[in-house]
This record gives structure tokens, sequence and C-alpha cells, in this order.
């Protein structure tokens, strides 16, 4: 792969933990998110758990916006009737990553299966920093975040930044 166009940025990541039945005592999908990154030396600024309710996600968002440029949200993309993290985020995007989305849900298939079509994973881009929702399942978000987040970070950023 040639990296000569990727520029060393430097990385700054915010978690958002997305759970009206979680506390930071019972989150394990942050915490293995927040390991991934410290483990790649990137730092992680901040990590927050906020109940599923748009106008909640979508100020953690902003806040989160103003100390980071890698936000990741984990938990509240499904599909049942309390899951409102693409709801708060999407309208929020100025562009899509729409292989993020499909990617996740491609390396989902060969541990779930057929029940990857219950992901609504997404990513893109606002202000020139990287956003991404990801399921809250520790697996799920250790995948996401170690073999896509993490190796495409900084080839995200150069060109959002351009």
């Amino acid at each position: 792969m040639d990296s000569s166009h990727i520029q060393k940025i430097s990385v700054q990541v915010a978690i958002l933990v997305i759970s009206t039945t979680r506390s930071e005592k019972e989150d394990t999908a942050g915490k293995s998110i927040q390991s991934l990154f410290q483990e790649s030396s990137i730092p992680v600024v901040r990590l927050d758990v906020i109940p599923d309710d748009i106008k909640l996600i979508q100020a953690g968002l902003k806040k989160a916006l103003t100390e980071a440029n890698c936000i990741i949200l984990t938990g509240g993309t499904g599909i049942t009737h309390d899951d409102c993290t693409i709801e708060a985020v999407d309208p929020l995007l100025q562009k899509k990553l729409d292989g993020f989305g499909e990617l996740f849900r491609l390396k989902s298939f060969s541990e779930v299966g057929t029940r990857t079509v219950l992901s609504r994973a997404v990513g893109g881009i606002i202000d020139g920093k990287a956003v991404f929702c990801i399921p809250g399942s520790k697996n799920a978000a250790e995948l996401a975040t170690r073999e896509i987040i993490i190796p495409e970070i900084f080839h995200i950023l150069t060109h959002a930044n351009r």
C-alpha cells in the first residue's frame, strides 16, 4: 500500500458508550476499544456512558468533537425500539463513509452469519473529524476498532482535512 499521501496526524479518540442499562463499571465494549487504541499508542481523551436518547447522544457527540478528531459511539445501533444512535448521529454527518458499514458487515458475517443484517454500523465525517457508530457488543466493537478504524484512521483524517 502506498502510504506516501497519508500525513502523520495527531489522533485523539473519544469513546461514547450508548446504553441505558450499562454503567461505566459494566461497560466492556468501551474499555476494549480504549485498550486497542492505547496498544496502538493513540490517546483516548474521553470515555463516557450516555443513555439511549437522541438529544443526549447529540450533546455528547458535540462535546466530544471539541476534544477529539476520532469519535466512536458504541451501542444503540440495532433495531430495538430504544436504539437511536444512528438517528442521533446520521443527520449531523457532513459526509458518509458508506464503505465503513459495508466492510464492517462483511467482516462480521464470518462471525455472526446473516445476523449481520441487523447491524446499522455507520461512519462519516463532521468538520474534518471521523465519527463511527458501531454495535455495543464487545466482539463487534473490537472487530470494528482493530480491523477497520485503527488501520485506516490516519488515512481517513488525512483526506477529511484536505
